[in-house]
């Protein structure tokens, strides 16, 4: 019977620590490159496409609203409140933050919402570093629920202008503004979820409302206090200013669109002041099915003019319905407010108006739009 050599414990367990020693050196050496590769690795953790896809949305979201906060402003308001049950008190004085705006111009020029500061009181804005400044010049647009502040102010960071004529609807949209006035720089994000809205658009602070034509409709949280505030894109550039929402609608917040306002804001930051033309009619449009079942001519229904405005001293007056401006047919609904936007001021309008079934040729000349 043969015998086999008796086996030395110690020894195979020294062996095969060795062995292990130099397959670990070995893997080493591999993923550092300093020895090829066999082709036999370890597996490694692999990054779904999804997951890559949610980190870059997070970065894109995380790096926009660090760029962008200290562009954005809490605006405030000082009032003195009565005591109506005590005739005799002394009033008191009053400080609340009512809005939200960003700054457009490195030497102070801040866009906000009209209706944010639309009411009497001393105005001031508060910056991301808790710097105050008193509001010393306010421009009110009489059309758009757009205000422009200006304080004495220099070297602020400004925010990029994009582009709002390109947004999609689903697009990553970022709303950055003072929650309920309190929660400063709070940062929303939501998708575009509609484009050309006409909504009756408010704030419950101020209590304001009005129509307001070719919004953006988007789901990222827009509450009272982030009036004024702007609507990024991912890329951090301002698409849009917030105009809050609607009564009792739920994840559904509008703002104006920056190209819509755009050519306001570059001529206050270039002159200090804003002139736009002006032709002094409130009208209905009146559509082709509408006129047919009528029997009326298609175009807008004069509602009401102006007094002493460009049309009232045409000559134009309540009911009449202008068919044609300088030759072009009133065909739809936007068409007169785009005749009178890329009107200069003093220029000719030719109006071709129908009234009590005679048609009338009247001359008005454009004026300017006075300020609120």
């Amino acid at each position: 019977m043969r015998r086999f050599p008796k086996l030395d414990l110690g020894m195979i367990l020294l062996v095969v620590a060795a062995g292990i020693l130099v397959a670990v050196a070995v893997y080493q050496a591999q993923i550092r490159g300093l020895i090829p590769s066999t082709g036999l690795s370890l597996p490694q953790p692999q990054l779904t496409q999804q997951t890559k896809t949610i980190v870059q949305e997070e970065n894109a979201v995380i790096a926009v609203s660090e760029e962008a906060s200290p562009s954005v402003v809490a605006i405030g308001v000082s009032r003195r409140v009565f005591n109506p049950f005590d005739p005799f008190a002394i009033p008191q004085r009053e400080d609340s933050t009512i809005g939200t705006g960003f700054v457009v111009s490195d030497n102070g020029i801040i866009v906000t919402n009209k209706h944010v500061v639309s009411d009497e009181g001393e105005y001031s804005v508060v910056t991301r570093d808790e710097q105050k400044y008193d509001v010393v010049k306010i421009y009110r647009d009489p059309i758009l629920d757009l205000a422009i502040v200006q304080i004495d102010a220099k070297d602020l960071p400004t925010l990029e202008m994009g582009d709002s004529s390109k947004l999609k609807v689903g697009q990553t949209v970022i709303a950055i503004g003072n929650a309920l006035g309190q929660f400063t720089n709070t940062v929303t994000t939501g998708v575009v979820s509609g484009l050309g809205r006409r909504v009756v658009a408010g704030d419950p602070f101020s209590g304001a409302a009005e129509s307001l034509d070719n919004l953006i409709q988007t789901d990222a949280a827009i509450n009272p206090g982030n009036s004024g505030g702007p609507l990024l894109n991912s890329a951090g550039q301002v698409i849009g200013v917030n105009v809050a929402t609607t009564e009792g609608a739920q994840n559904i917040g509008f703002a104006i669109p920056i190209n819509a306002v755009r050519e306001i804001i570059d001529e206050f930051v270039a002159k200090g002041v804003v002139s736009r033309p002006f032709l002094g009619i409130r009208y209905r449009f009146i559509s082709r099915d509408l006129a047919i079942l009528n029997e009326i001519p298609q175009g807008i229904f004069i509602q009401e003019v102006v007094l002493d405005g460009p049309a009232d001293q045409a000559g134009v007056i309540d009911g009449d319905i202008i068919t044609k401006i300088n030759g072009k047919s009133i065909d739809n609904q936007n068409k007169v407010s785009e005749i009178v936007s890329k009107s200069s001021i003093g220029q000719r309008l030719e109006l071709e108006v129908w009234r009590d079934g005679e048609i009338l040729s009247i001359i008005a000349i454009m004026g300017d739009l006075p300020s609120e």
